[in-house]
């Protein structure tokens, strides 16, 4: 279909069918009845190598991504980000931060930036930020505390910057671990109905 926006959401939980799962396919849900193509990607269902910062990638010029030299499934992820219109970046807080498969996932977003030996820092290939993001997390802790006291929330952002994607919401969803088996409740539900929406409007 011509014009159909492409929503891709990359998920860095340990649990299917969890609560991070079920606010990503609320959003997917919702973004798929405003008429947009979407694809979840399980990180735990793919194979993606630790950067080993040879910074190979990060030594090509041009705004074009770096290509790295280990062979796995990232540059496949990231050709379908970059032909996707919107992003959605999940992960609970684990040890107040991303979960490690999602951490090694942004580790290598490095990609994206130019870092020439003898530069003192590096900098983003392109400061244009053409798609859209909606970042997830739930922490155990209450939502306001875990967000607004560690960087789980600004690395998601990051990350997502470095994707080419402005952060246009975010669904925090806290006291995450008073069951084994937990809902994500009503209000985290519509939230996340009302995002697929905004991602794709």
């Amino acid at each position: 279909m011509d014009g159909q926006k492409k929503v891709t959401a990359i998920v860095g939980t340990y649990r299917k069918g969890g609560i991070i799962d079920t606010a990503v396919d609320e959003i997917l849900a919702s973004a798929r009845e405003q008429g947009a193509l979407v694809e979840k990607i399980h990180l735990t269902d793919t194979r993606i190598e630790f950067c080993t910062n040879c910074r190979t990638c990060t030594g090509q010029t041009g705004r074009e991504r770096g290509t790295c030299p280990l062979s796995d499934d990232m540059a496949g992820i990231l050709d379908k980000i970059e032909q996707s219109d919107a992003l959605v970046l999940a992960s609970p807080m684990n040890f107040g931060t991303v979960t490690a498969i999602m951490k090694r996932f942004i580790e290598r977003l490095i990609c994206y930036a130019c870092w020439p030996w003898g530069a003192m820092a590096p900098r983003k290939r392109t400061r244009e930020n053409t798609k859209r993001a909606v970042l997830i997390s739930s922490s155990a802790a209450p939502a306001f505390l875990a967000r607004y006291t560690t960087r789980i929330t600004g690395l998601l952002k990051q990350a997502a910057d470095l994707m080419g994607a402005r952060t246009t919401g975010v669904l925090f969803i806290g006291l995450a671990a008073r069951k084994q088996h937990q809902d994500i409740g009503a209000r985290a539900r519509r939230k996340a109905r009302r995002l697929g929406r905004k991602l794709v409007q």
